[in-house]
């Protein structure tokens, strides 16, 4: 038995990652911070192999009871999948001191979270596979989301760092850099932004979830046991 851990899978992207690893043959935690319903629909679409739980990434203390349930069920984590993420998007000089900290708070300070608590187990087991969800604009940036870009910016250097320390482990650590994908979040924009968005991405198309959970299979495979500490764009070409 595989045994993963996938943070803000109750829907989008997050859920889609939970739904290929089962495929994969992964047992798989769900965790979500807000629609209980949605993560037990997706419980349900993974045949209950697996269970629900609600935490907070940005609070220690949830999250160190989440894990323990993980370890208390089935005795060990073989994936971490960090996917939690809020966006709170405004221009700098209109941006408040609390979105800043609240975005990071959930998207970096709840990455390092869990890559802690998890390794701790998986260095005992002297295996493991994270895989860090950042983003794009944590490459290049992005007007209107420097709190957004900050946090996956990040990401990208705490995985570079968890990627060396714990090498010797056989605990691999990577990240994914998803450019504009379909979801709820890309969804709400206007049509003359999106034809915006569409002029920078050479294959003209947003891409789709699936695109990101085959990466996420691929990397916790062992047809990636030689990879680690990258980041991988999944952005139909706007990293050129």
């Amino acid at each position: 038995m595989k045994v993963a851990l996938v943070t803000g899978s109750s829907r989008g992207i997050g859920a889609e990652i939970a739904r290929k690893l089962y495929e994969d043959g992964y047992t798989v935690v769900i965790n979500y911070s807000g629609n209980k319903d949605a993560a037990s629909q997706v419980l349900k679409d993974i045949n209950n192999n697996g269970f629900i739980y609600k935490a907070n990434v940005a609070n220690y203390t949830e999250c160190e009871a989440m894990v323990n349930e993980v370890i208390n069920q089935y005795g060990k984590i073989d994936l971490l999948v960090n996917n939690a993420g809020i966006t709170k998007d405004n221009l700098m000089l209109r941006m408040t001191s609390d979105d800043f900290k609240d975005v990071i708070d959930v998207n970096l300070t709840g990455t390092f979270n869990l890559c802690k608590l998890v390794s701790k187990y998986m260095m005992r087991q002297r295996y493991g596979r994270i895989i860090n969800m950042s983003s794009v604009v944590g490459i290049h940036g992005n007007i209107g989301q420097a709190n957004y870009s900050a946090s996956k910016g990040g990401i990208i250097a705490l995985t570079k760092s968890l990627a060396k320390e714990l090498a010797s482990r056989n605990i691999l650590v990577n990240a994914i850099a998803p450019g504009f994908i379909d979801t709820d979040m890309t969804n709400v924009l206007g049509d003359s932004t999106r034809e915006a968005i569409l002029k920078q991405i050479p294959l003209a198309k947003m891409g789709d979830i699936e695109d990101i959970a085959n990466l996420v299979v691929f990397l916790s495979s062992d047809k990636a046991k030689y990879i680690t500490g990258q980041v991988i764009g999944v952005d139909g070409g706007m990293g050129i």
